[in-house]
């Protein structure tokens, strides 16, 4: 009796996860029906499966949950990206898939609140072309970094060609054979495909330890990271000008050696989520998983 009892207890907590505040939807957890419409799997039982596939204990006030749609329409392809934009919405429309899991808000803020943005054009806009393509969006941030290893920073690393130095007791740093500052601006580059990067430091600097954490962590915890770890070193996506950004420009003249390197926020995780889709794409045969990138979104002049 008690192992029933506790099973309807995790069921329980299961389904508190996908209600959560973010989401408008009350959605059943780890559901057994199948959609009439050729056996299809619904939105809930692809986001069920993956939740299978990490096992951690529901995340309680969890960003991960569903901002568009229903959980109970047949998907017929999924497109994985950073940011829903208009453009990523568009393509999923064209490649006719009804699906999309972001690792990032859709509405411009943490939990995806809309109550603020009922009269505004943008959100409506957006919110319309949603609505009228029947396209539900599920955030998939808080438990694809849970994975074990975390599965944003193993995109990042497989880009780079860095995979094979992950070390799972110090995920956030590597040992590489002595290169250049120059050599791992030029590498980012081209692995990544961004354009431009904001670097401070010697590019003649000689580097073997590297910090790496992608997305916005916060200053705190990078400049923690340049404290505790000491890495030659810091790519990050991105931080606020008056935090580290500052303290590696008086790093600068107080003749420490480390350098940093801004990658930017969307560009810095994208490979997370473009190495989700040989990750789910066996789960859920039959449905075509496909990733477009959101992309940067500045003009450089």
């Amino acid at each position: 009796m008690n192992f029933i009892k506790d099973a309807f207890n995790q069921s329980l907590t299961r389904r508190a996860f996908v209600g959560s505040a973010a989401s408008l939807l009350t959605l059943p957890a780890f559901s057994s029906a199948v959609s009439s419409e050729n056996n299809a799997l619904t939105v809930q039982q692809v986001i069920d499966i993956i939740l299978k596939n990490i096992p951690v204990p529901p995340i309680a006030n969890t960003t991960d949950t569903l901002k568009a749609g229903s959980p109970d329409q047949p998907v017929t392809g999924i497109v994985t990206t950073m940011f829903t934009t208009l453009q990523v919405i568009r393509k999923a429309i064209a490649l006719k898939a009804n699906f999309i899991i972001a690792h990032e808000p859709t509405f411009y803020n943490h939990l995806d609140e809309t109550a603020w943005l009922e009269n505004d054009k943008v959100w409506q806009f957006k919110n319309d072309l949603l609505k009228k393509n029947d396209i539900a969006v599920w955030r998939f941030h808080d438990y694809w970094h849970s994975h074990k290893p975390d599965g944003v920073l193993m995109g990042v690393l497989t880009a780079l060609g860095w995979e094979k130095q992950y070390n799972s007791d110090k995920p956030t740093i590597l040992s590489i054979p002595t290169t250049s500052l120059q050599e791992i601006v030029k590498r980012c580059k081209e692995k990544l495909e961004i354009a431009h990067l904001r670097v401070i430091g010697d590019l003649s600097q000689p580097c073997t330890r590297i910090g790496l954490i992608p997305g916005a962590a916060g200053g705190r915890r990078q400049m923690q990271l340049l404290q505790s770890e000491s890495p030659d070193v810091l790519l990050c996506g991105e931080s606020p000008e008056w935090e580290t950004i500052e303290y590696m420009r008086d790093a600068q003249e107080a003749k420490i050696k480390q350098a940093l390197i801004v990658l930017g926020h969307s560009v810095s995780e994208e490979p997370g989520m473009s190495y989700l889709v040989p990750w789910l794409q066996p789960k859920v045969q039959g449905i075509p998983v496909t990733h477009v990138p959101s992309k940067d979104p500045f003009q450089w002049l």
